[in-house]
């Protein structure tokens, strides 16, 4: 079974190639990272690494028995009790509740753990996927559109205490 992970610096290979596998992919529904991403990668995995210890924002990766990284998971921007929920799985790993579990999952930690009560969430208006997941995982559209790389989008929010929804 997968296991939720807060990022560390031995993931870097794994996570890595996680991102060089699935780039297309996540490509087709969220902003690409560009080549820089992957050109400075240790840079900005120390970054996020500096900028979690600091306790601005809480990083996570999810984690099969084999060590592969299958999915990133993210609570960005941690201020006054808030934070911006992001989240990506490998494309081999869609479809099997992963995301939904593993962000049920990450919004109990949040509140228990990293004292957010209240997570926010940003999905193209295509990412039926990640929209889905949100619905799923208690939050709830905002009524705020913007665009993300262009597209338009949802905003959502979640308040601790509003569980998950039953699977449609």
């Amino acid at each position: 079974m997968p296991e939720l992970q807060r990022l560390r610096p031995d993931h870097a290979p794994a996570l890595l190639a996680f991102e060089r596998e699935n780039r297309a992919f996540f490509a087709a529904s969220v902003p690409d990272r560009g080549d820089a991403y992957f050109t400075d990668f240790d840079a900005r995995l120390a970054a996020l690494l500096a900028e979690q210890s600091a306790g601005i924002s809480h990083f996570h990766v999810l984690i099969d028995p084999d060590g592969e990284v299958l999915g990133r998971f993210n609570l960005m921007d941690a201020v006054d009790g808030a934070a911006e929920l992001g989240f990506r799985m490998a494309e081999k790993a869609t479809n099997r509740g992963l995301a939904t579990a593993t962000v049920q999952h990450l919004c109990t930690l949040a509140a228990t753990d990293y004292a957010l009560p209240t997570l926010r969430a940003r999905a193209a208006v295509t990412n039926t996927p990640s929209r889905t997941v949100l619905t799923r995982t208690g939050f709830t559209p905002t009524g705020e559109t913007l665009h993300l790389d262009g597209r338009p989008a949802l905003a959502y929010v979640r308040r601790a205490g509003q569980g998950a929804v039953s699977p449609a």
